[in-house]
């Protein structure tokens, strides 16, 4: 279950910290732009005569990485669909799954059927969407999704719009058209290009009217497609503007936060040592963020049980108080007076209080009978500033 789901990392978009995920990552875009590269470099007669051979080989490497990619996609499915009673079923059937098969299986096909060749050669120019996986490590490129999620009811509404002028527009136009063109419009689906082209502002010019009326219908009919046009454009502008707004104004109205954290390492006498997380007992505003296991890192469930040498990561809130607590730091030199000197044996105040006495990488808590040392830093709380220490607020 563990090689599962470590597969399942490896192949599915890694993050920052799981360096063999991002460089599997990047393996498969590499792979799928050496293979489109192949592709186009094949449609030279040049190329593909003096460089068949590498060409192929590179074609072949590309094609068994996305077999055993979709091999390996279809083994941990019910890691990405853990709640689906079919997930092999529903990855195959998904539109990702349909991409990852057909990057692959039309270099298989002719084996079988060698007469279906060019046919399913073209089916490879598929693969390239494969590229869009890079989406997922730039949330700037999912704002495009969002948008045509979120507008697709307006979408709709001006494609239904333009497809009904393209058809009225080709109907009028054979009309118009046919009895001087009978050879170029044959029938009223036959204007369905001529309206394409000129709602669209193509203006191939392969057809075009040679009456005065179906001059003058296509100059109307070429002003309503400049305005056609921009209405899609409008809604996916205005959408960008209106998404990037509401990301503005949630980033201004939200109450951010900054959570400390701190990690330790558990060790055999330590009391956390062989309880599971739920035995605990947290106080209020302190979490359990993330146990690290070795090389593994844990999300913490009620039912982890730490172990010894586990490093053990907790996050808390900043105090909020209207009156900041400081502290003071002081970094003992050589001539410091508290240099060689006990605790109770200081010249401070009664109001004063030793938090803590960093020494090296051990942090001591402090006793009447401990003696400070040169270079060790003492961390106080006092109302009584001093001339050599530093404040460190919270």
């Amino acid at each position: 279950m563990k090689r599962k789901q470590r597969v399942f990392e490896l192949v599915e978009v890694g993050y920052a910290g799981d360096f063999y995920s991002r460089a599997y990552d990047l393996l498969g875009v590499v792979m799928i732009a050496l293979n489109l590269t192949v592709s186009v470099l094949e449609t030279y007669d040049g190329i593909r005569t003096a460089y068949r051979v590498p060409l192929s080989a590179l074609e072949t490497a590309t094609v068994l990485f996305f077999t055993v990619d979709y091999a390996l996609r279809v083994w941990t499915a019910d890691q990405l669909y853990p709640a689906e009673r079919r997930p092999v079923r529903k990855y195959v059937l998904s539109m990702t799954g349909l991409i990852d098969l057909l990057c692959f299986l039309p270099w298989y096909l002719p084996f079988f059927f060698p007469a279906g060749a060019v046919a399913f050669r073209m089916f490879r120019v598929v693969r390239i969407f494969r590229l869009f996986r890079i989406n997922t490590y730039y949330d700037s490129l999912n704002v495009i999704t969002e948008v045509i999620i979120g507008k697709r009811q307006q979408l709709f509404s001006s494609v239904f719009i333009l497809c009904v002028l393209m058809l009225g527009a080709s109907l009028c136009m054979y009309s118009l058209e046919h009895e001087a063109q009978p050879e170029v419009f044959v029938n009223a689906f036959s204007g369905i290009w001529w309206a394409a082209s000129t709602l669209l502002t193509v203006g191939y010019g392969d057809i075009y009217p040679m009456t005065p009326a179906g001059r003058l219908f296509g100059i109307c009919i070429t002003f309503l497609g400049v305005g056609i046009v921009a209405i899609p454009t409008g809604i996916i502008s205005a959408g960008f503007v209106e998404q990037y707004s509401k990301i503005k104004r949630l980033s201004e109205i939200a109450d951010e936060v900054d959570i400390h954290f701190i990690k330790f390492r558990l060790t055999r006498q330590d009391v956390w040592t062989g309880k599971s997380v739920k035995e605990l007992g947290l106080p209020k505003g302190v979490i359990l963020a993330a146990i690290r296991r070795g090389k593994e890192v844990i999300v913490p469930r009620g039912g982890i049980v730490l172990n010894e040498h586990d490093t053990v990561i907790l996050g808390a809130e900043p105090l909020r108080d209207d009156q900041h607590i400081d502290f003071q730091e002081v970094t003992l030199r050589r001539q410091h007076p508290w240099n060689g000197k006990a605790v109770r044996d200081l010249d401070i105040s009664r109001h004063t209080l030793i938090v803590t006495v960093r020494r090296g990488a051990r942090a001591l808590i402090p006793n009447g009978d401990l003696v400070l040392k040169e270079g060790d830093t003492v961390t106080l709380y006092t109302q009584t500033p001093l001339s050599d220490a530093e404040k460190v607020q919270i």
